[in-house]
């Protein structure tokens, strides 16, 4: 059996029927009889609106239709998906076809609506359970099947010697999984076909519910997922897997470069046959209702495989986890690989400021540069391919990336913009890595331009602003700052605009962010500033994962100056030094990084507002501080993240990698426009405080 991860692209059906096809070849080679792809594979997961779309139905229909009149898709039964629209009503299918002919359509019973995703946006859940009914196949695939109707439902698949069901991504995911019910009903075979995403630490709950699967009920499992961009702030990480009786025997990469991987395994059935054999098991199954069996007159088993004596059931194998660090280094670079060849853009240029943030976007950028070298070494000519059209080697067709700095040189612009609040050791820091990983690198002073501003505005006001500590307010404390950090966002699109053609090359450049996850759920950053970008790989990642990256960096890519990074105090550097003040960013935060990463778990994972977060924190942080002082910050926490709510309207787009990001696109949606005094929650808390106050 073989199941699949592939690099599909939202509505790029030709270049994903390719991938489906090079998929079933290779599945095909390896022996396997069955073959399961991901969740609306012919689309492409993301294609969000455009699945409202009638177009986007009739070129699944097209795609389904070049699939079945393939030769190469002979004599293997296929899971294929697509949207599917049935008496006006659209749905979420998997399509299974056998040797030209379309077998069943089994829509998604149970949609993912929480968190990334709103299916039921799109699509319909089938319902209710088990039903069957006719489908009108459309003409054009009336022609090449000779068929007018199929079943459309929730059935299974009936083989000369088995039993194969569909399982359809969330559903894996609820309390009353279809997969126990197809069990129990004989069901011995199941296939999963997702569009699951990535998010730190996510992996082992994922792999840990499809070994459930098949634990207490027997069976085999086959978990099919997109890997890659498909052209949003999701990075689909593949990772496939092959299950049985609650071991895995084969799993996939989590982070690759490659467009299409295959996964195979050898069963033997009879080993699900014997591990069923539980008396209570077959009390339930009795008692199980039935699902409708489609029939197909072929065999998974191939006769040949009992006469050949080296031919054996593939293995139970430990299931492999990627640490946090590892995540990072390879997630986001993985997904700017994506997005970097398919934009069409001639690299990315990043403001590297000498602080923590920038360097672990950098560092990301290196850890990509690092993979498509690796990817070359290997032979994969579709990344060479790439790597030589965005190097600007079109036309020397001998160039293979072999080096990661040279590589890093041609693709990757970095820039210091210092000014007089600009210290020596980040101007330091910031060339220093753009030497280790290979950038090409610029650094100038922009206090010309920040003069120029200020200047138009005491001509235009009579009026001149100064910073808090010459004697100024702080509403001029925190324009002058703003002056250069919007500044350097303006100049940041200028100079990718121009450093293609500065070196004679073609195309423009995409701009790189480095805000974090805690900083955009405080605010603490400038509307269209350097956070404003084309996209950003660590807006979903915490000061705290970063740190630990760049830890885990220093040591895997043997850069010992990121140690530098790592001891630094991170400051914006936007307010002048003196000999008794020098900005640093959690005393103008009034709060921790390590505390921001707290309210944000308890604001979005735990659905907490003010009272509820104070209720729990009073007891988690009772042995440091007392209750008034916990209220205290968790007020400032809501009135900093209410105040600057707005912020997040124009966040740049970022990797998805937390599950408390607050990104305002559609994982968080929450208003932008608050009462920030909170007047009545906070007098609930502040109650609550006095209570336990009096208590001690």
């Amino acid at each position: 059996v073989a199941t699949c991860s592939l690099n599909q692209w939202a509505l790029d059906f030709e270049g994903n029927l390719e991938r489906i096809l090079e998929s079933i070849c290779i599945a095909k080679e390896k022996g396997a009889t069955l073959r399961v792809g991901p969740e609306l594979e012919i689309t492409g997961y993301g294609c969000f609106d455009h699945f409202l779309e009638g177009d986007t139905y009739l070129h699944s229909w097209e795609m389904l239709g070049k699939i079945l009149q393939n030769e190469e898709t002979r004599n293997i039964l296929l899971d294929i998906g697509m949207p599917v629209a049935h008496k006006n009503v659209k749905y979420n299918c998997r399509v299974i076809i056998f040797n030209g002919k379309v077998l069943l359509i089994r829509p998604k019973l149970f949609l993912a609506n929480d968190g990334n995703y709103r299916e039921l946006r799109y699509f319909s859940a089938w319902a209710p359970a088990r039903y069957v009914e006719e489908f009108h196949l459309p003409r054009i695939i009336r022609d090449i099947t000779g068929q007018s109707t199929v079943p459309i439902g929730d059935a299974v698949i009936s083989t000369i010697d088995t039993c194969v069901g569909v399982e359809m991504c969330e559903e894996l995911f609820t309390p009353n999984s279809p997969n126990i019910s197809m069990g129990l009903d004989g069901v011995e075979i199941i296939t999963n076909s997702s569009g699951s995403h990535h998010e730190l630490r996510k992996l082992y709950r994922r792999v840990e519910m499809i070994k459930e699967a098949t634990l207490k009920n027997g069976g085999v499992y086959l978990y099919s997922n997109q890997q890659g961009c498909d052209g949003d702030r999701l990075y689909y990480d593949g990772c496939a897997l092959i299950a049985v009786n609650g071991q895995i025997v084969a799993q996939g990469s989590q982070f690759s470069l490659k467009d299409v991987e295959v996964v195979t395994a050898t069963i033997d059935i009879e080993d699900v046959r014997s591990y069923r054999c539980i008396s209570s098991r077959g009390m339930q199954a009795v008692n199980t209702p039935k699902y409708q069996r489609i029939e197909v007159p072929m065999a998974l088993s191939q006769l040949q495989i009992n006469k050949k004596i080296l031919i054996r059931p593939t293995k139970p194998t430990k299931e492999f986890y990627h640490t946090p660090e590892q995540e990072i280094t390879l997630g986001p670079a993985c997904w700017l690989w994506d997005y970097l060849r398919r934009s069409k853009t001639s690299g990315y240029f990043l403001p590297l400021s000498g602080g923590i943030d920038s360097c672990a976007t950098a560092t990301i950028v290196h850890s990509m540069c690092r993979l498509i070298v690796e990817a070359a070494e290997n032979g994969d000519t579709k990344v060479i391919n790439d790597a030589r059209r965005i190097a600007g080697e079109t036309k020397n067709s001998d160039y293979i990336p072999k080096d990661p700095r040279e590589f890093a040189n041609r693709i990757f612009h970095t820039c210091y913009m210092g000014t007089e609040n600009s210290s020596k050791e980040t101007r330091e820091r910031a060339k220093n890595l753009a030497d280790a990983i290979g950038s090409y690198h610029i650094d100038f002073n922009m206090d010309d331009i920040v003069t120029s501003m200020q200047a138009l505005f005491n001509l235009v006001t009579n009026k001149v602003p100064k910073f808090r500590v010459h004697g100024g307010s702080n509403v001029e404390n925190l324009a002058l700052q703003n002056i250069q950090s919007r500044l350097r966002m303006v100049l940041s699109y200028l100079f990718a605009q121009l450093m293609p053609w500065v070196r004679n090359r073609d195309g423009s450049l995409l701009v790189l962010g480095s805000a974090n996850v805690d900083e955009c759920l405080r605010g603490y950053l400038t509307k269209y500033d350097c956070s404003s970008a084309d996209i950003n790989p660590i807006g979903s990642i915490s000061k705290k994962d970063l740190c630990r990256f760049i830890t885990y960096a220093r040591d895997e890519f043997n850069i010992p100056i990121l140690d530098g990074f790592l001891t630094a105090i991170p400051t914006a550097e936007l307010e002048p030094i003196t000999h008794d003040y020098v900005q640093g960013d959690e005393a103008d935060m009034g709060m921790t990084y390590d505390e921001l990463s707290t309210f944000g778990k308890l604001r979005k994972i735990e659905r907490c507002g003010p009272f509820s977060m104070f209720s729990k924190l009073v007891h988690d942080w009772g042995a440091e501080l007392n209750p008034t002082q916990v209220a205290e910050k968790v007020k400032k926490f809501f009135f900093y993240y209410s105040t600057n709510r707005h912020k997040m309207t124009t966040l740049t787009p970022s990797y998805h990698a937390e599950a408390y990001s607050p990104d305002d696109n559609r994982f968080d949606l929450r208003p932008f426009l608050y009462n920030a005094t909170w007047s009545w929650q906070f007098k609930k808390v502040d109650s609550l405080a006095k209570e336990f106050e009096n208590e001690d």
